[in-house]
């Protein structure tokens, strides 16, 4: 209630000012005041339904849209209170006779339509002001109800206010008053920053700078008076992120230091461009230091445990695995050797067991899915007929009937006796299944090998070749804490260089245009002030030429 009541009073009295000075000068020449009243009355009917229809359109949108649409609001009524402030800092001494000055070119012209228009445009833009900033103002506000009973008595008392400026029943300050309320509404415009911010992120738009910062419901707690006043007045969320923190701080500051600076201390106008280039350089070094520094702080570390993987295998529980690239360049030119070297590599799997042995699978890949909790990519490969895993053990082309009760667990197989089938037999290997990789940032999440062998027997008393399936150290696995403690890793990086961006790129990005901004603004000021010293220069020659001529 108390940010909308503040809105409308300051934009009401300001409007109604206007009014006054444009009625009091019609009314001192004779002419009539219809005319303006019309405009006037037009003015407020269409900023009425701007206001009406913006709140309409975000209220029958899905709700990822109105967040979008509060975004788009926010923003806007920040540039307008923006835009106010500086334009009545600069222009309010002026505003009156700038208005006269209007009115009389209407009168003389001798247009109603004239005088109508220029009083329609004057309380047009203070109405749709007041509009845009009061919509985001009510969607930021605890209670529409409240917020709507602030705004209708701040137009009230700045309607009343207004008449008694204008018949002189009363004296106020307007400089002091201005200032006042434009503290006030800076501390108003910063808060719907930071809520321009959150919304930006729930639609979507933003996903940088998420990482929480400080807890405000010790200070505020929730449904009390303090809560209504920080976050229905100033816009301050209980919670609030990172770039929401940054993006109040950098606009409060200097928003209030442009209002509360004082005049005495200001740089004169051959020191302004001075002014305006140091700035421009100081924002313009701190955008470079930024990009620069900003990547170093990320923990690139944090996932050198994870380029490689243990495995649990029976074969051989030290085994690891490994990806590495493949590129074939032998006996190539230059020219293909740069080709070979600028084409994408392909991905095999090192397999390396505890003594050292190595063995390499190619890997086929298949996209991405959900596994283990995120999205990772999924290779597949299938070892050749024969081949070994690292760390398995020895396949015997002859096995007695110990090592065969060895292979099947400790006992011989289903319909093989040791007694009618004593052994030896004759062993056929055959291997069976596949590698399954999952990666992520070039890490190894989680694998595992699926192969089996599949033995096939004759002899040692046999009547009839057997086929049976064993384990001989040939599977194995990622162990679970292996996978859980991998994910926790890439996770914490990821977030790290997500919150990153945020200092590296987008920061710089602002403090760069800024940056360009001002040392724009120093040019032009520089120019116009090397304008105004060569016609001074030129006013002050000619009469001399005069003089000597004459």
């Amino acid at each position: 209630m108390l940010a909308t009541f503040v809105i409308g009073l300051r934009e009401g009295l300001e409007a109604a000012l206007i009014v006054g000075m444009i009625a009091a000068f019609l009314r001192r020449n004779g002419v009539s005041l219809r005319p303006m009243w019309l405009g006037v009355g037009a003015a407020v009917l269409l900023s009425a339904l701007t206001g009406i229809v913006l709140e309409l359109v975000s209220a029958a949108l899905p709700q990822q849209q109105q967040e979008a649409m509060e975004t788009l609001i926010g923003a806007a009524a920040v540039l307008i209170v923006t835009y106010m402030i500086l334009w009545m800092s600069k222009n309010s001494r002026s505003m009156k006779s700038v208005l006269e000055t209007h009115a009389w070119s209407a009168l003389k012209g001798g247009s109603v339509t004239a005088l109508a228009l220029m009083a329609f445009l004057a309380v047009l833009r203070e109405g749709v002001e007041t509009a845009v900033f009061m919509v985001a103002a009510f969607q930021s506000s605890l209670s529409p109800l409240a917020a709507g009973l602030g705004a209708v008595l701040g137009l009230g008392i700045a309607c009343g206010i207004g008449f008694l400026l204008i018949r002189g029943a009363i004296k106020l300050n307007l400089a002091k008053f201005f200032k006042a309320t434009g503290i006030f509404l800076v501390f108003v415009a910063a808060g719907l920053v930071m809520k321009s911010l959150r919304t930006a992120h729930e639609a979507g738009w933003l996903n940088v700078g998420q990482g929480t910062t400080i807890d405000l419901t010790w200070l505020a707690p929730n449904g009390s008076a303090r809560a209504a006043i920080l976050t229905g007045v100033f816009g301050i969320s209980p919670d609030p992120r990172v770039v929401e923190l940054l993006g109040w701080a950098l606009y409060l500051i200097p928003m209030l230091a442009f209002i509360l600076w004082p005049r005495t201390w200001r740089p004169s106008p051959a020191a302004l461009p001075r002014v305006y280039f140091a700035t421009a350089g100081a924002m313009g070094i701190a955008a470079l230091t930024l990009a620069i520094a900003a990547p170093l702080a990320i923990p690139a570390n944090s996932l050198a445990t994870s380029t490689t993987a243990a495995i649990t295998s029976s074969g051989d529980p030290a085994a690891t695995l490994r990806v590495a690239q493949q590129r074939d360049a032998s006996g190539a030119t230059l020219g293909d050797l740069f080709a070979s070297w600028s084409a994408p590599a392909s991905l095999s799997l090192v397999e390396t067991a505890s003594n050292g042995t190595e063995i390499s699978h190619e890997l086929t890949g298949h996209g991405t899915e959900s596994h283990a909790g995120r999205t990772v990519s999924v290779f597949t490969s299938k070892s050749a007929p024969g081949q070994r895993t690292a760390g398995e053990s020895t396949e015997s082309a002859t096995l007695t009937a110990k090592e065969l009760a060895t292979l099947n667990g400790g006992r011989m197989p289903v319909g093989i006796s040791a007694s009618a089938n004593p052994g030896p037999f004759t062993a056929s290997w055959k291997h069976q299944g596949q590698i399954t990789l999952w990666m992520a940032q070039g890490v190894i999440v989680d694998a595992v090998n699926t192969q089996a062998s599949t033995l096939t027997l004759t002899g040692g008393g046999l009547g009839s070749p057997r086929t049976i399936a064993v384990h001989n150290g040939q599977g194995w696995h990622v162990p679970d804490a292996q996978v859980s403690s991998t994910v926790a890793a890439l996770n914490s990086y990821e977030s790290a260089a997500s919150e990153n961006v945020l200092w590296a790129r987008y920061l710089p990005a602002l403090l760069g245009i800024t940056a360009l901004f001002l040392a724009v603004a120093g040019l032009r000021k520089l120019r116009a002030a090397g304008t105004s010293t060569a016609r001074a220069t030129k006013s002050e020659t000619t009469p001399q030429r005069s003089a000597a001529a004459s």
